[in-house]
C-alpha cells in the first residue's frame, strides 16, 4: 500500500486527478486524505467534496452502509474536515442520523436510502437535523423507501409526500421512490391531502392509479416541468373524467411506465398526452390491448407527434395484444415496419406474433437504442440486437425454444438479472444423449448475473435446457422456481447425480404443486433452500 502510495505521489495533477475521477468520491477521501500534505490538499477539491454518497449499492441495486471502520473515520475526521464544500450527499438509513448532525451550510441535494416511513416521520421532525436553515436550503430531495409490513402504511406514505412540500419550502426536485425488487405505489384514492407547490419543477413517483396521475397534474404543481410516473395499474374509473382535464403548457418533460396491460389506450391516454402540447421530451413503456389493431407507427404519429410540435425526443416500447377473431388479413411484420418510414425516430424495431391457442396477436414496437429495464413476452421472432439496460426479461411462445435461440437470448440480453420462461411446446433440434455427453453441440448458454429463473408452465425440456451444464451454465447463488412434477421427471425421480451437481449452485428452489417435500427431495438439495 505504502508503494502505491509513493507512485500515486510522483505521477503530474493531470494524470492523478484523471485516475482519481474513476474511483467514488468517498474511496478518494478515505484513501488519500491524511496521508501527506500534496494529496490533503488535492482531495480537498471540490471535485472529490461537493458531492459525496456514503453507502454501497451492488450491481443488482441493492443499498447497503459503508464498512464501520471507514464510516468511523467519516464521522471523526473527513466530514469535520470538508463538511462546509458539500452541496450533494447521499446517506443509507443505518448512518443517517449520525451523518446528518453534523449542518452542511452549502448542501442543497440530498438522499436518504435503504429508510421505512415511521424513521422517516422521525428524522423529519427532528429540529436538531432538519432545522430551518436546513429545510430552507434544500433544493432536490431523494427517498427510497423499503417496505416494513409492521412499520410501513398508505396513509403515511402518502402523508409523507404531501408534507415534504410543507417541509423544504425551496423543493424544485423529488423523487419519491422505493427499490426496483420491492416497489411501493402509493394512492391518493383513500386519502386526498392538501398540497401544493409554485416551485417544483420535476417530479419522481410510483403510483397506484392514473387517477392519481391525473391527481398530480391538476394544477397544484404550477411550475412543473418534468413528470416520472411508474402507474401500476392504467384502468377507467368514475372519476377519470372528472378530474381538472386543462391543458398542460408548462410540462416539457413526460415518462410514462406501466408493465400491468391496460385497455383504455384511446380513452385515457391519448387525451392525457394531447393535453402535453408543448411537451419536447416523451418516454412511454406500456402494455395495451387494443380493440381491431396493432399500435404502429401511423397511430403514434395521428396521436402523439402531429400534436406534439416541439417533441424532439421520443423513445417509447409499446407491447399492444388483440383478440383474434379469425386468422385472415393478418399483419406481417414488414406491414407494421412500413408504418414507421419517414418516422422522426431513425431506429424503430418491430415485431408481431399470433398465437392460435389463446387466440391473441402481439406486437413490440420501440425506440433503439432500448432504454427500459424490462422486456416482457419475448417470442422466436426478437430481431436479436443488444440491450445492455434489461434486468428482467420474460419469453413466451406457442413455437418451441430452440437451444440457439437461448444463446441469442444471452447475447442479447448480457446483463439480466431475472428471466421468466413460460413455453409448453417440446425442443425439436434437441441434440442425442450421446453427443450431449461429448459435448458436441452447440456452445454453453451463460447467464452471468442471474439471480432469479422462473420455468412456468414449461414443458420438460426447458427444465433440461437450464440444469444440464452441457446446454447451460448458471451462476452461483440463484433462485430457482419450477414445477415440481417436472423437475421430478426431468432428474429422474431426484437421483441423476450430474444434474444434483448442477443444482449444488442454487440458493433457492421454489418447487410449485407440492405441499409435503419428500426427505430424498430433501437430501437431493441438501445445499439449498427449498421453500
Amino acid at each position: 500500500m505504502i508503494g502505491s502510495f509513493v507512485l500515486l505521489d510522483t505521477l503530474p495533477d493531470e494524470v492523478l486527478i484523471i485516475i482519481l475521477k474513476k474511483l467514488n468520491n468517498d474511496q478518494v477521501l478515505y484513501s488519500l486524505m491524511g496521508v501527506n500534505k500534496r494529496f490533503n490538499a488535492f482531495v480537498r477539491d471540490s471535485i472529490f467534496t461537493s458531492h459525496l454518497t456514503l453507502m454501497k449499492k451492488s450491481t443488482n441495486k441493492f443499498i447497503s452502509p459503508l464498512p464501520e471502520l471507514i464510516l468511523c473515520q467519516f464521522y471523526s475526521q473527513i466530514l469535520p474536515e470538508i463538511y462546509h464544500k458539500i452541496q450533494s450527499l447521499n446517506v443509507e438509513s443505518s448512518s443517517m442520523e449520525q451523518i446528518l448532525s453534523v449542518y452542511y451550510p452549502n448542501l442543497h441535494r440530498l438522499g436518504l436510502y435503504n429508510i421505512n416511513s415511521e424513521t422517516l416521520i422521525e428524522l423529519l421532525s427532528n429540529q436538531n437535523i432538519f432545522n430551518d436553515r436546513l429545510k430552507n436550503q434544500i433544493r432536490s430531495f431523494t427517498v427510497c423507501m423499503t417496505y416494513d409490513c409492521k412499520k410501513t402504511s398508505q396513509k403515511q406514505n402518502i402523508e409523507i409526500f404531501a408534507n415534504l412540500f410543507t417541509i423544504f419550502t425551496n423543493l424544485q426536485y423529488l423523487n419519491f421512490g422505493s427499490p426496483e425488487i420491492y416497489p411501493q405505489f402509493i394512492s391518493f384514492e383513500i386519502l386526498l391531502p392538501i398540497f401544493n407547490s409554485s416551485m417544483v419543477l420535476e417530479l419522481h413517483v410510483n403510483i397506484h392509479r392514473f387517477d392519481d396521475c391525473l391527481y398530480l397534474l391538476d394544477g397544484r404543481f404550477n411550475q412543473l416541468r418534468t413528470l416520472y410516473v411508474n402507474i401500476l395499474l392504467i384502468s377507467y374509473s368514475s372519476n377519470s373524467k372528472s378530474k381538472n382535464m386543462g391543458d398542460l403548457p408548462n410540462l416539457k418533460c413526460f415518462s410514462l411506465h406501466s408493465r400491468e396491460e391496460t385497455n383504455v389506450y384511446d380513452e385515457l391516454l391519448v387525451p392525457l398526452f394531447q393535453r402535453m402540447f408543448n411537451l419536447e421530451k416523451l418516454d412511454l413503456d406500456l402494455v395495451v390491448r387494443c380493440k381491431n389493431t396493432f399500435i404502429d407507427g401511423k397511430n403514434l404519429r395521428t396521436n402523439i407527434i402531429n400534436t406534439m410540435l416541439l417533441l424532439n425526443h421520443f423513445t417509447f416500447h409499446i407491447c399492444s395484444i388483440v383478440f383474434l377473431t379469425n386468422l385472415i388479413n393478418l399483419l406481417s411484420n414488414e406491414d407494421i415496419q412500413q408504418t414507421f418510414i419517414d418516422f422522426p425516430q431513425k431506429q424503430i424495431m418491430s415485431y408481431a406474433d399470433y398465437f392460435p391457442e389463446i387466440k391473441e396477436g402481439q406486437c413490440h414496437v420501440y425506440s433503439y437504442p432500448y432504454q427500459w429495464n424490462e422486456y416482457c413476452r419475448i417470442t422466436n421472432h426478437f430481431p436479436g440486437h443488444i440491450l445492455k439496460y434489461v434486468r428482467k426479461l420474460s419469453l413466451f411462445d406457442e413455437k418451441p425454444f430452440e437451444h440457439e435461440f437461448f444463446i441469442q437470448i444471452s447475447n442479447s440480453f448480457p446483463f439480466i438479472e431475472k428471466l421468466t420462461v413460460s413455453n409448453q411446446k417440446p425442443q425439436i433440434n434437441k441434440p442425442c444423449k450421446q453427443l450431449t455427453d461429448r459435448n458436441e453441440h452447440s456452445p454453453v448458454t451463460k447467464y452471468l448475473y442471474l439471480t432469479e429463473l422462473k420455468l412456468i408452465e414449461v414443458h420438460d425440456d426447458y427444465i433440461e435446457e437450464f440444469i444440464v451444464d452441457s446446454k447451460t451454465e448458471l451462476p452461483n447463488n440463484l433462485c430457482f422456481i419450477v414445477e415440481y412434477g417436472g423437475m421430478k421427471r426431468v432428474t429422474g425421480r431426484f437421483t441423476n447425480i450430474r444434474m444434483r451437481n448442477t443444482c449444488k449452485k442454487l440458493h433457492s428452489i421454489g418447487l410449485m404443486g407440492t405441499y409435503r417435500i419428500p426427505k430424498y427431495v430433501k437430501e437431493y438439495f441438501s445445499h439449498t433452500k427449498i421453500f
